[in-house]
This record gives structure tokens, C-alpha cells and sequence, in this order.
């Protein structure tokens, strides 16, 4: 994978030359942050991406039963080509107000940088490819995808990893923000819904009867209790509880989300066996009281080396571009094809801040150095 050689190659200069004004990636990803897309939630975000690529001419654009969105540019040859990728979703509820606000240098939005940055880069990148008939030897595939956040469980880049597995040699993810940080080592998550079921009643009247409720906390607590290995790196997390009618009522139901993740896949295999074993013990104290856990989230890990060509090729296109480069430990939609063995890095294309907030924000500047970056990594991941 030869960034040298890609700098030189004329189409590709006149590529870059054309991406190093950021405005028009910055009004494509305001205009895909104005349609909502909470996660289950992304069509008509889709949609929206469906229109664009028809618009840039790419061929098989699809529009599948899940939402995920597949565009391809045909490559020279039949040798496994590239997917690039980039998440619909975002974490706001529909009723969200997505207005942007300007404040010096920065663009604030919710979901303006995780991950509508993203799925504008997926676009230019797609248009820089038509537009100078970059010489790409296998197929490169553009694919907007749904599910990458919360409950979404990486629904949207599996079907993708599926549909492509034999057909693409390497996948480039792309997220907004991080500009220069590389991840090639995805962290292992599994998450559980846990769920306690109870007679209730009346506070006053039916006291001492057993709660959903207390039972829950009861096991919660014994969950925060648990000790985890600094290294590898494991955390847990109880991030939401639900449950109960009112004040004075015995509650009947009562749930909570518990988030674990781990960079050793057998670490986090034994704190989720260590929780397994707490939820036994709670549904074995009382005959009338239900106490169960499912699992509602199940992120493999997997990594390849700093050695690697892939992450060699995106330290280089970033360098080239300007970029201090990190490395980072995540959970993304890199986590499906690494756990399959299909070398797979996520980047960033610009910087930002408060992901997940309504004061989410951007920094456009970088768009342009974040897109002729890309460029480069792709030639040398296709070319």
C-alpha cells in the first residue's frame, strides 16, 4: 500500500486539490444532520444518501430491508476490493432540535460530528472517485450503514461484513471526529438487559411483600462491587434503571442496562460469567421474585498490528495531510470485520467535541486535510 506513489499520481492531485476546500463536505454533513436518525430509526436518512449517490452515477445503489445503503464503483480488475463505510445513526431522539449554531470557529449540532461528518466524508470521498475516475483495481464499495450506536449492536456493518465478506480485501471506517487518531484495536463489549419481576402491591397495605425494585438495586450494588483487571483494561458500567409505578406502590417490574467491555476477550468472558453468577444468586433468594438477564448487546473484538499495511498506509495518508497521529482502543463498526479477520481500521475526519451532548460541535478547518487523507488511504488500500 504505497502512499508515495498515490501522492504523485496526477487524478489523484487534482483530487485533493479539489477536496482541500472543506465547505461543500461541511453543507453535506449539515444537510444529513438536519434528518433525524435515532437508532431503528435511520431511512429516511437513507434515503437521503440514496439520492446522492445515484447523483454521483455509482452503480448497485441499494436501499436494503435494514436501512443500510450500498453504492459501488466498479473496480479494473476482479481482486478484492474496498469497503468503506460510515454510520447513519445517531444516539438523539427523533423529537430532537437539530439547529446548528456558528460560534467562531466552531459548528455546534447534535449528531453534527457522530456521525453526520461521517456519512458527508463517505459522499465526497464517493464523488472524488467518479468525478476524476480515480484508477481504483478492485471495486470499491461506499456503504452507509444503521445500528452502529447503543442498542444497535453493529446490526448495520454485519449485514454489510455479510453481503461483501468475498468481495473486499480491506474496510476503511469513517467517523467525524478524531482527526488522526487510528483504530485498529477494537475493544469487546456485551451488554445485558437484567430484569426483576415481583408480586408489588400497595406500600402501606401489602408492606413486606417482595419489590422488583429492591431486588434490582440489591443486585446492582453487588455488581459495582466487582473487581476488574486495570490490564487488560476492563470496565463495567449500569447506565440505565427502570421501573415502578409511583411512589407509594410496590414495584411490580423493575430493568437496568449493564455495559461491559474489555480489550481481552477473556476477561470480558470472565466478568460477564462473574455477573452471570450474582443474577443465579438473586433469583435464588426469594421463591416469588424473577430476576433474569439477557443479552442485548454482543460487540466482538479483534485487532491487527501497527505493522500492518493498512494502519502503515492511514499513518502515512495522515502524516501527509498534517495529522498528529494516535492510537486508540475502541468499539466501532471496525469491531466486526477485525473479529472476522478482515483488516479493518476506523479514522476520523476533522475535530470535535461533546459526542452524545446537544452541544456537539466541529471543527471544519480540518475537513479538508481529514478528506485529502482519506483520499490517500483509499488509493492505497484499492489502487
Amino acid at each position: 500500500m504505497d502512499i508515495h506513489r498515490w501522492r504523485a499520481d496526477p487524478a489523484v492531485q487534482r483530487a485533493s486539490a479539489d477536496l482541500a476546500d472543506y465547505r461543500p463536505v461541511l453543507e453535506t454533513a449539515i444537510a444529513v444532520q438536519q434528518v433525524p436518525a435515532p437508532t431503528f430509526d435511520e431511512r429516511r436518512r437513507g434515503e437521503l444518501v440514496v439520492e446522492r449517490m445515484r447523483g454521483l452515477g455509482l452503480q448497485d445503489v441499494e436501499h436494503d430491508a435494514i436501512g443500510n445503503v450500498y453504492g459501488r464503483r466498479p473496480g479494473r480488475s476482479r481482486q478484492p476490493g474496498l469497503l468503506v463505510s460510515a454510520h447513519l445513526d445517531t444516539v438523539f431522539p427523533i423529537e430532537t432540535d437539530l439547529r446548528i449554531r456558528r460560534d467562531g470557529e466552531r459548528v455546534y449540532g447534535p449528531g453534527i460530528g457522530d456521525n453526520s461528518t461521517g456519512v458527508a466524508g463517505l459522499l465526497h470521498l464517493a464523488d472524488a472517485f467518479q468525478r476524476h475516475d480515480l484508477p481504483n483495481r478492485g471495486d470499491v464499495w461506499f456503504v452507509a450503514n444503521v445500528g452502529e450506536e447503543g442498542l444497535g449492536d453493529l446490526r448495520g456493518i454485519r449485514a454489510a461484513v455479510d453481503r461483501l465478506r468475498d468481495h473486499v480485501a480491506a474496510v476503511v471506517v469513517l467517523e467525524g471526529c478524531d482527526f488522526g487518531t487510528l483504530h485498529h484495536q477494537a475493544i469487546g463489549v456485551r451488554r445485558y438487559r437484567i430484569e426483576a419481576a415481583a408480586p408489588g402491591g400497595h406500600s402501606w397495605g401489602n408492606y413486606g411483600n417482595p419489590s422488583a425494585i429492591h431486588a434490582l438495586v440489591r443486585l446492582a450494588s453487588r455488581i459495582s462491587e466487582l473487581s476488574v483487571p486495570r490490564a487488560p483494561r476492563t470496565t463495567f458500567n449500569i447506565g440505565v434503571i427502570e421501573g415502578g409505578t409511583s411512589v407509594n406502590t410496590i414495584a411490580q417490574h423493575a430493568s437496568m442496562l449493564l455495559d461491559m467491555r474489555s480489550v481481552s476477550a477473556s476477561a470480558l468472558a470472565d466478568l460477564a460469567a462473574q455477573v452471570d453468577r450474582l443474577v443465579r444468586a438473586a433469583a435464588a433468594e426469594h421463591p416469588d421474585v424473577r430476576v433474569s438477564a439477557t443479552t442485548v448487546g454482543d460487540r466482538p473484538s479483534g485487532t491487527i498490528p501497527r505493522e500492518h499495511p493498512l494502519v502503515q498506509a492511514a499513518v502515512g495518508a495522515y502524516q501527509a495531510a498534517g495529522a498528529t497521529i494516535s492510537f486508540q482502543q475502541s468499539s466501532t463498526d471496525a469491531n466486526i470485520p477485525l473479529s472476522q479477520g478482515l483488516p479493518a481500521i476506523c479514522v476520523g475526519i476533522t475535530d470535535g467535541g461533546n459526542a452524545h451532548r446537544l452541544d456537539e460541535f466541529i471543527l471544519p478547518q480540518n475537513l479538508g486535510p481529514g478528506m485529502q487523507a482519506l483520499l490517500l488511504l483509499s488509493m492505497a488500500a484499492c489502487g
